[in-house]
């Protein structure tokens, strides 16, 4: 049993196979395992994220999680199941960082919504994950772009769900706390044995961290593997349509990849 399993799924937002965002995506992420989103814009990865939470319905095809169809589950035991980071976050009015982050504990309070030890246990491990202790008491209206998405990210290890969804969770954050972020998810992945399924736009991200790739063009799947197997030169060219240097770093061995200028006429002598 996967702990995300995308079998045939087509999409569309509006009902319409003729105008379908995803077509016949079949996926499967195991739990302790990353696997990065690729493509060009268009290509369907958010809608794909979308459809795994369950804030998209298929017009054909099945997703289910931890064994069970998503569509019999009710909002509720989706989110316990389910975290998600979107592209974007509404920002909470009037609520500190530790307030939004605490939400993040809903699914698992009752009805008055009254947080417990738990509750608080889990937010406080989620604000130091995320670096916020110190913004902690501070209203999040009164936070940059880049400090919001870090609360955004808390509030979703404070839902303490087994699958994690990464919409390009680390849009607007500096180098540093991109890359903090990265290492976050992945120590989270690796000792918790989460299911993460992140959209990224960085391959040289992607190729550090990812455990498999899902490379995708037109709504449609086009390879899915390991870094060395997807992330080559053709696929990539075929993908974004572009030419893309592939190189390899000698200090960690990790594949990196730098965009090529085209040229709109052979090279003269005097370019050499």
């Amino acid at each position: 049993m996967s702990a995300i399993d995308i079998e045939h799924v087509t999409a569309s937002y509006g009902g319409q196979a003729d105008g379908a965002v995803l077509r016949d995506v079949t996926l499967r992420v195991e739990a302790g395992e990353l696997c990065a989103v690729l493509g060009p814009n268009g290509a369907g990865k958010s809608s794909l994220v979308r459809v795994v939470a369950g804030l998209l319905r298929p017009t054909s095809g099945r997703v289910s999680v931890l064994g069970e169809d998503l569509t019999r589950l009710d909002r509720k035991a989706t989110a316990r199941r389910i975290a998600i980071v979107p592209q974007t976050a509404e920002v909470a009015l009037g609520f500190s960082v530790r307030e939004v982050v605490r939400m993040g504990r809903a699914p698992h309070q009752g009805a008055w919504m009254r947080a417990n030890a738990e509750d608080d246990d889990a937010t406080e491990r989620a604000l130091a994950a995320c670096e916020l202790e110190a913004l902690a008491s501070r209203p999040v209206t009164q936070l940059s772009g880049g400090e919001q998405k870090r609360v955004a990210i808390a509030r979703a290890l404070a839902q303490d769900a087994p699958v994690l969804l990464l919409d390009e969770a680390s849009a607007h954050l500096d180098v540093r706390h991109a890359l903090l972020l990265h290492d976050l998810v992945r120590r989270e992945v690796e000792s918790r044995k989460l299911a993460c399924l992140a959209v990224l736009h960085d391959l040289n991200v992607a190729a550090q961290y990812a455990d498999r790739v899902a490379l995708m063009k037109d709504g449609r799947l086009v390879a899915h593997g390991k870094v060395e197997d997807v992330m080559t030169y053709r696929r990539l060219k075929d993908a974004f349509e572009t030419d893309l240097y592939v190189g390899v770093n000698e200090l960690n061995g990790a594949r990196y990849f730098l965009p090529m200028r085209p040229r709109s006429r052979p090279m003269a002598p005097r370019d050499l």
